[in-house]
């Protein structure tokens, strides 16, 4: 059963998106403040959150942003009545993985949510790979990546890594010492449809560089290739 959260003051809105998402399959609740969204979000397992930027209480960009600092790394949809540039940017920074701006389609929010989902499958590795690969496990130094659990360990240590920020780390792994552009990262992981967005690549590349480098300002495994991108350490 796929547990999905809305937190959402709007109580039509949230009617609506539990309407169109909950079948046999996904089950949906709904908290109607920032204050309760996070405290649901923080101490409840789900497979999607779906939240809104404009909460009374606590605000949607802080539920995620310290969601993201509590090593909370649930998918995040961000689902809001603003459209301008800097509130998307600042959504994909503080690390959710989409965004949507009301009024949307119900269809495209069924889509999206489902391409979250599909991503969050073991079975769905394929697309973080140049080539097909021959062995699901990856070996770097301390670091193993598996990617058909999704699980990722530091010298025996399991970590707790975003869905964009897995994503990331085996695109780099898989292509030892080719260096990604920002834009082509950013269109391999997020879409096309963030084309122009290229300092979130930066933000989730630091947080991922925090989680697995002994020393994020010296890094030994994702490395800068200055005026270019990032490119996985061939050491």
């Amino acid at each position: 059963m796929v547990q999905i959260l809305v937190v959402e003051d709007d109580v039509h809105i949230a009617e609506l998106v539990t309407i169109n998402l909950e079948d046999d399959q996904t089950s949906v609740k709904s908290c109607y403040n920032g204050n309760e969204g996070f405290l649901e979000a923080s101490t409840n397992a789900y497979d999607l959150v779906i939240l809104d930027l404009m909460l009374p209480g606590k605000k949607g960009l802080d539920i995620c942003r310290e969601l993201r600092a509590s090593k909370v790394n649930t998918p995040i949809l961000m689902l809001t009545s603003k459209s301008d540039e800097i509130d998307k940017i600042l959504g994909l920074e503080t690390g959710a993985d989409d965004y949507m701006t009301k009024p949307f389609s119900v269809r495209e929010l069924q889509a999206r949510v489902k391409a979250i989902i599909r991503r969050q499958s073991f079975d769905t590795i394929s697309t973080t790979s140049e080539e097909d690969l021959d062995l699901p496990v990856l070996t770097r130094k301390d670091l193993v990546v598996n990617q058909e659990m999704r699980k990722v360990e530091l010298q025996g240590e399991r970590l707790n890594l975003t869905p964009k920020e897995f994503e990331l780390l085996c695109l780099l792994a898989n292509n030892v010492g080719k260096t990604y552009s920002r834009a082509q990262l950013l269109h391999r992981i997020w879409g096309y449809e963030f084309e122009g967005y290229e300092h979130t690549v930066n933000s989730h590349i630091n947080r991922l560089r925090a989680k697995i480098e002994q020393d994020p300002g010296n890094p030994e495994y994702i490395l800068t290739t200055w005026g270019v991108g990032y490119r996985f350490s061939e050491s």
